[in-house]
């Protein structure tokens, strides 16, 4: 085997630019008891409701262990009688159209609605908090109907449709809930939200009238189902999806990209002084196209040269990304097996502190990657950023011209990695850089540690057909013989298939009308038989049974809360 490159020598040396220095001012460490820099929190309208919520409940409470509701009975039955002296054939006709939004088409259609638009637009959080509102608001209600036993209103003509018992008034709760999670899930905080609060009052008042002119409800069922209906939403949007976290924003984009700008800008910028002395003066998203699993930011920082400023790259991770990464190696194991041993993240500090431990890992083993410059924590165990160096003046591989020096050290980049025991797992034109004729790896997330012959295996094809989308198979196949032996590189294309490239090189594979795999296959001197990816074991079969049923399980559930009458 011939000497390798000078990009990456043997001893794990690599020539690299000195990035420019950084100005840095005293770290300050949060006193205890003080909030971090991006808080949950909870209005003061929040608490309000709450605390109604909680005086309605304890007096269910009462009325359950007494027995007795003839303080209410009263009050309510004097109301509906007064309400029924003005009763008419036209208004009679107006109250039940007015109470439409109230029937169980109304409530479906209204249901429905929002779950197709909240799938149409990708908003999968606000999409589970609303399902799991919908669970817990028809559930608890139809749970205290059956406890409390009230009968409808008597003493008074019924007119209207109604079924069950009436405390709290399950059509108004639902309703109520619903109006209040299609606001927080689809309307943007602002003068928008703003109007659509005063829409749903007038919704719900007109509604309230209606059922009480057709005496379908007593006044305090209508009172306990609203204030029902508004705490569990409010309660449950403003803690797991707040505003400036989870923004309801219609900007295209891919819902792993957070929203960088307002409260969460300056916590950064805030954070960024205390956590690692550096004084931040902007903060921007940076080539959001080729990052799906996270938000990756260019800083701008003061340098330590004269009075200009330089940059640092961060990438923004949240708990929404390590839900999405269990969530997709759940998916890949049910489909395709596992062809090593990983295991999903368990929160969103280990996923942060492994990248990073990454990151020393291929800098100290002579890796040309960005140096990590340190983690910052926004909002414990929810958010944090990982600082690294900025690779200013570089362009992706697919953009860039690709010589010789260039195919010999991203085949030099495996070559070492193979040596320390590593993999990166993610081989793409977009974490390839090129700068001053040199090549730059970036985006560790996906790499392992002492990993299976296979991974390492594939992470050499796809570096070999990174490398040809911008010269040809020929050339790079030549390079990698005076690295690799021709049964090493055997191995890496019997080992990758389409379903082992990432996305981005698959993409571009198609749009060059070109087999280059196939091509690479012509120019081995033999081939070996493809490495299998669909493996099966009792924790795949297991796993997937348990899914399906847990599926179906869930669906039954929701078909049964939700299918109370109403």
């Amino acid at each position: 085997m011939a000497t390798l490159p000078p990009a990456v020598t043997a001893t794990g040396t690599v020539a690299r630019p000195e990035p420019p220095a950084l100005r840095r001012v005293r770290r300050r460490r949060r006193p205890s008891g003080e909030p971090p820099p991006l808080p949950r929190h909870l209005n003061a309208s929040g608490k309000w409701w709450l605390a109604a919520s909680g005086a309605v409940i304890l007096a269910w409470i009462a009325v359950a262990v007494t027995g007795s509701v003839s303080v209410f009975d009263t009050a309510d039955t004097r109301v509906l009688q007064a309400i029924a002296q003005v009763r008419s054939a036209p208004l009679t006709r107006v109250a039940l159209i007015a109470g439409a939004l109230a029937t169980p088409i109304g409530v479906y259609v209204l249901w429905v609605a929002n779950f197709i638009v909240l799938i149409l637009f990708r908003r999968w959080r606000h999409l589970f908090v609303w399902v799991g509102v919908s669970l817990v608001v028809v559930g608890f209600g139809s749970t205290m109907l059956q406890v409390l036993q009230r009968p409808r209103p008597y003493e008074v003509e019924l007119i209207g449709r109604w079924a069950g018992y009436s405390m709290p008034s399950l059509p108004i709760t639902v309703l109520t809930a619903f109006l209040v999670c299609t606001l927080y899930s689809l309307v943007p905080a602002g003068p928008y939200r703003t109007t659509g609060k005063w829409v749903i009052c007038v919704l719900l008042a007109v509604t309230a009238l209606s059922r009480l002119y057709l005496a379908q409800d007593h006044p305090s069922d209508i009172v306990a189902g609203a204030v029902l209906g508004v705490a569990v939403p409010l309660a449950a949007f403003r803690w797991l999806t707040p505003n400036d976290v989870f923004p309801v924003t219609y900007r295209r984009g891919r819902t792993a990209h957070l929203d960088v700008t307002g409260i969460r800008g300056e916590a950064i910028i805030r954070a960024l002084q205390d956590q690692l002395g550096l004084l931040a003066t902007s903060v921007k998203p940076f080539n959001l196209a080729g990052s799906g699993g996270s938000t990756p930011l260019r800083i701008c920082v003061k340098s330590d040269e004269g009075d200009g400023d330089t940059y640092v790259f961060g990438k923004l991770y949240a708990a929404t990304h390590v839900r999405s990464d269990r969530w997709y190696k759940l998916g890949r194991t049910l489909l395709y097996g596992r062809l090593e041993d990983e295991q999903p993240f368990h929160s969103v500090r280990r996923l942060v502190q492994y990248e990073d431990y990454v990151l020393h890992l291929m800098n100290d083993g002579g890796l040309p990657v960005s140096r990590p410059l340190g983690i910052v924590e926004i909002t414990p165990e929810r958010e944090y950023l990982l600082v690294t160096e900025f690779i200013a003046g570089s362009q992706e591989i697919g953009e860039a011209e690709v010589d010789e020096a260039i195919i010999d050290q991203g085949l030099s980049v495996v070559r070492r990695m193979w040596e320390i025991g590593l993999a990166h797992r993610d081989i793409k034109p977009a974490n390839l850089l090129v700068r001053d004729g040199r090549l730059v790896v970036i985006d560790t997330a996906f790499a392992e540690v002492r990993p299976s012959p296979w991974r390492q295996a594939v992470d050499l094809a796809n570096m070999m057909l990174v490398l040809a989308l911008r010269t040809d198979p020929d050339r790079v196949y030549q390079r990698a013989r005076r690295q690799f032996s021709d049964e090493e590189i055997a191995e890496a294309f019997a080992a990758t298939r389409g379903l082992t490239m990432p996305t981005q090189l698959r993409r571009m594979l198609r749009q060059q009308g070109r087999d280059l795999h196939a091509h690479f296959l012509a120019l081995l001197p033999y081939r070996l038989p493809p490495v299998r990816i669909q493996l099966w074991s009792w924790r795949r079969v297991v796993l997937t049974i348990a899914t399906f049923f847990g599926a179906l399980l869930g669906v039954l559930i929701a078909i049964s809360v939700l299918g109370q009458p109403l």
